[in-house]
């Protein structure tokens, strides 16, 4: 990612922070990161993983979704081109959001493409809804609670976001999912 969108994200941590009135210790305290990971992501000067962030996010409570997105007036969007597809995803995971804004929606629709080797990370995600998707592309290891399996084109999986789950390419392609999510949790 961009030094810019780094910045982005630490602008908008910094101002969420703010507006919760907590210092930068109180928020690392209460998310359990150390002191200086809060001050290295609002100076732009480090990018969290996306489980990283979503436990700083959860002090607050704010969810990815919310954080991410801007606020838009006019009519609603009903179709969307590339360009209008939001990069939430970092490092060897791209999650292109459909629309920039999923605040007030009940479903989040996103391509993910993840590079070979890349994982959703060591601890496992967990957060509210359901989520599933279907392997377009290459092969996605699925970890849901003590069950695991390994997707290839065509095979899908559906489950409540609230059992812990882990997700990871396998193989020396890369990996295209189409999922959606409920609530939006990025």
């Amino acid at each position: 990612m961009s030094e810019g969108v780094n910045e982005k994200i630490g602008a908008r941590l910094r101002q969420i922070r703010q507006r919760n009135r907590l210092s930068q210790r109180a928020l690392a305290k209460r998310a359990g990161v150390v002191n200086s990971t809060i001050s290295l992501i609002e100076s732009g000067k480090t990018n969290p993983s996306v489980g990283a962030l979503k436990r700083i996010l959860d002090a607050f409570p704010v969810g990815l979704a919310e954080f991410f997105s801007l606020t838009e007036q006019g009519r609603e969007q009903i179709f969307f081109g590339n360009k209008d597809l939001t990069e939430i995803g970092k490092g060897g995971i791209s999650y292109l959001q459909i629309g920039n804004n999923t605040v007030g929606r009940s479903v989040q629709i996103l391509k993910e493409t993840y590079m070979p080797g890349s994982d959703t990370g060591k601890v496992k995600l967990v957060h509210a809804g359901e989520e599933g998707g279907i392997i377009i592309n290459g092969r996605l290891e699925v970890t849901v609670d003590d069950q695991r399996r390994v997707l290839g084109p065509g095979e899908a999986y559906y489950f409540s976001s609230r059992r812990p789950h882990r997700f990871r390419c396998i193989g020396a392609e890369p990996c295209e999912v189409v999922s959606a999510c409920s609530p939006p949790s990025f």
